[in-house]
């Protein structure tokens, strides 16, 4: 390696165990993850058994309590193992995001019982979740979900089409938003759902343009008998959850996305600095150059910022917004980064012989998962001037 390669990146942490932390994330993905992600990709192959390693690693529950399995780390801390992740392959990254997603609501809002009875296998037990509010009808406008749940006794049967799941037909485990009552946001509860219910199928995966091995489907609830003390939170409440966990995991895509931006970069760097025109390395001309140093500074504003938010949530205020920023900042910088990478490499960058073309192409959907980057200025802009129509 010369010294004009790219370098790890330098992260500030808050304790000698986190450097330990992101010391092994780091470690596994170089020699677990990245060597076959190229090839998996291409193949459409889910690597189910990373995850199983990452759970053994207790890398599957880090923000939630150790009482029921979990690391108790920060979002601080949390956030930089999902960028390192991803800048190995952006499948695993936002899986991990995904199942923290899933996890959230139990954590959050379940009972004592409930996190006793079913945290430790989810955290840390080889499990993996997926979460259940999308529908065909109903993306940005998701408080006009139709899956309903009818209270039968003691149980509660779902019926009803989730839409663009991640891990849908794979996932041990559902959290689902479902209605049962009035139309509108109130009239919706979270259920924890196995994912073998009698009742549940997956639909064939998506045909997507990228991030090919992480499945995308259609998740069916036909009839599915759910009892109700797996039901999550009170009645009604289940739109507030979801929101509250959105915010959370807007900083999980945020971090995803850098780490993609990253990823790119580093390569960039690499084939900027080895391939020669004209006598000399491209790397000594000053347009690219430029566009390098372009690169860097929008990562690391995006790397600052999702880092302010979460920062935030770790001391308990409010960063609904800061969260929205962030996703919205760093998924356009990772569209714009991947982008620029595909033409520093020129011709070799639109092959699949290098994976710049790999990353612009999952680069796309992070600028629309959990909230569109529309949906994110209009987050942000209530926060500014208030509510639209007032």
């Amino acid at each position: 390696m010369s010294d004009r390669d790219p370098q790890p990146v330098e992260r500030q942490l808050p304790t000698e165990e986190a450097r330990d932390l992101l010391a092994l994330v780091r470690d596994i993905a170089q020699r677990e993850i990245a060597p076959k992600a190229a090839e998996e990709e291409d193949a459409g192959r889910f690597p189910r058994e990373i995850f199983t390693l990452l759970s053994e690693s207790g890398l599957l529950g880090l923000p939630y309590s150790v009482d029921y399995g979990g690391g108790e780390q920060p979002y601080e801390v949390y956030l930089q193992v999902l960028e390192e992740l991803a800048i190995a392959r952006l499948t695993v990254g936002l899986g991990v995001s995904v199942h923290t997603l899933a996890s959230y609501a139990l954590a959050s809002y379940g009972t004592k019982q409930q996190k006793v009875e079913h945290l430790p296998a989810m955290l840390g037990g080889g499990l993996l979740g997926a979460y259940c509010l999308s529908e065909p009808s109903s993306g940005s406008d998701a408080a006009s979900l139709r899956t309903k749940a009818v209270r039968d006794g003691d149980s509660w049967v779902i019926d009803g089409t989730k839409a663009w799941i991640t891990h849908g037909g794979i996932a041990d485990f559902y959290t689902v938003m479902a209605r049962t009552g009035e139309d509108g946001p109130r009239g919706i509860t979270a259920f924890l759902v196995p994912g073998d219910a009698p009742g549940v199928s997956g639909a064939a995966p998506e045909k997507k343009m990228g991030m090919k091995g992480s499945p995308t489907a259609q998740v069916h609830f036909d009839g599915v008998r759910v009892p109700d003390d797996r039901r999550v939170g009170e009645e009604g409440q289940g739109f507030s959850i979801a929101l509250s966990a959105l915010d959370s995991g807007r900083l999980g895509i945020a971090a995803c996305a850098v780490g993609l931006a990253q990823a790119a970069l580093d390569e960039a760097v690499r084939y900027a600095t080895q391939r020669r025109q004209f006598g000399r390395p491209i790397a000594d001309f000053q347009g690219l150059r430029f566009m390098l140093a372009d690169m860097a500074t929008q990562i690391e504003a995006g790397r600052a910022l999702y880092l302010a938010a979460a920062r935030l949530r770790d001391a308990g205020r409010p960063f609904a917004k800061q969260a929205a920023m962030a996703k919205l900042h760093c998924t356009d910088t990772a569209m714009k980064v991947t982008t620029d990478a595909v033409q520093i490499l020129g011709g070799y960058g639109y092959t699949a012989d290098f994976p710049v073309e790999r990353y612009m192409r999952e680069a796309k959907v992070l600028q629309i998962v959990e909230g569109t980057n529309q949906i994110q200025r209009m987050v942000i802009a209530r926060h500014l001037v208030g509510p639209e129509g007032r």
